[in-house]
């Protein structure tokens, strides 16, 4: 479905979305519209990051 170079590619993308989502994390008020996007983002890049997995790994089969 998805090969390993596109794969690798992608999961650097959702590592870089939830590495910085978690360092803005520390930075923002909770309760703030801020704090709640950056949440989001956090959730979305480990769905990203989970569903790349998964599919990297159905290609490899």
């Amino acid at each position: 479905m998805i090969s390993p170079g596109v794969g690798q590619a992608a999961f650097r993308w959702a590592a870089f979305i939830v590495v910085f989502s978690g360092i803005l994390l520390l930075m923002v008020k909770p309760g703030t519209p801020a704090f709640v996007i950056t949440v989001f983002m956090m959730v979305a890049g480990v769905l990203f990051a989970a569903l790349i997995s998964v599919l990297v790994r159905i290609k490899n089969r």
